[in-house]
């Protein structure tokens, strides 16, 4: 786990809550108030995050605040690790074996950068053999904390390669935007 690479349990906890939300700006007291850690331990991990470019300060009138670098030499990695932590994720891991057989199962980055997608665009592919009931109940309690509707889709792997091999512009949209694989291997997915 995480754990074993960034040892600082505060640190973890301010690189999770910038990357669960990208856009947002938070100042030293929102963030203690967020993370539930000791003002003293936080500035000194904002302090260090800051000096590595990772988060970027800013003063306005009395207070200082950070928000994420999106130039960060490792931004989209960062996203990608925290995006496989985030509860909706968390949520797909600990019920698979009650959602079914998942051959692959892959998240837009829009989804883990809070961007809007248009009515014909999805935030989560699955495919596999899988109880639906299962899934509608995982997004269900998922789409309260995004705060709005996450579009998904659901096929059989038979169905998928069908449309992947006849060019179903539904699918290959998906495909070439970047995206990230909560189960199953992207080469395999793509080709």
């Amino acid at each position: 786990m995480l754990e074993h690479i960034v040892t600082s349990k505060t640190r973890r906890k301010i690189l999770s809550l910038f990357f669960s939300y990208p856009a947002e700006f938070y100042y030293l007291r929102k963030i203690v108030r967020e993370i539930g850690e000791e003002v003293n331990a936080v500035k000194r991990e904002l302090d260090i995050l800051e000096e590595a470019k990772v988060l970027h300060k800013e003063r306005r009138l009395n207070k200082v605040f950070y928000t994420l670098n999106k130039s960060y030499l490792y931004y989209d990695e960062f996203l990608r690790i925290f995006t496989k932590m985030n509860p909706l994720a968390t949520r797909i891991h600990k019920n698979c074996l009650k959602i079914g057989k998942i051959k692959y199962c892959a998240i837009s980055t829009k989804f883990a950068k809070k961007i809007p997608i248009k009515d014909d665009e999805i935030y989560l592919l699955f495919v596999g053999t899988l109880v639906l009931p299962e899934v509608a109940s995982i997004i269900d309690e998922s789409e309260k904390e995004f705060g709005r509707e996450i579009n998904y889709t659901v096929m059989t792997e038979e169905e998928f390669l069908f449309r992947k091999k006849n060019n179903d512009p539904f699918i290959w949209r998906f495909l070439k935007h970047p995206k990230i694989l909560l189960i199953g291997l992207e080469e395999e997915l793509i080709k």
